[in-house]
């Protein structure tokens, strides 16, 4: 009876946790400078070690694909949909990371391809 409880605290810390995580990976500082569909952005983005940042694709229109075209060097980019992505740094790395996202859609002026690159910093 008293390893449940323990293991149902730990469950319960855990959650916690992860629910923590889930929360600042929508708050972390973003800046972009977005273009129109057929023309490329920049865009900075701050995140701790090991920290998690999620982010949209905020080109006026629809998205219709998405894809990472260049990979980050000090952490892990992850597709969430077609027009959200999360960056995850690595856990005890200080320093820049840069990733780019290339993305498809239409809008009401224009349409076509757009490369987004991201230049982060980790502190």
């Amino acid at each position: 009876m008293r390893m449940s409880k323990v293991a149902a605290l730990v469950f319960v810390g855990v959650a916690s946790i992860a629910s923590s995580l889930a929360r600042a990976a929508s708050d972390c500082p973003i800046s972009v400078t977005l273009a129109d569909w057929g023309e490329n952005s920049t865009g900075d983005l701050t995140v701790a070690p090991g920290g998690s940042c999620q982010f949209p694709i905020n080109i006026k229109g629809t998205v219709s694909s998405s894809g990472i075209s260049q990979k980050p060097g000090h952490g892990k980019l992850k597709k969430v949909n077609a027009s959200t992505y999360q960056y995850t740094a690595k856990a005890r790395y200080k320093g820049s990371d840069t990733f780019a996202i290339t993305a498809t859609g239409k809008g009401k002026k224009a349409s076509g391809t757009s490369v987004i690159t991201m230049q982060v910093t980790i502190k």
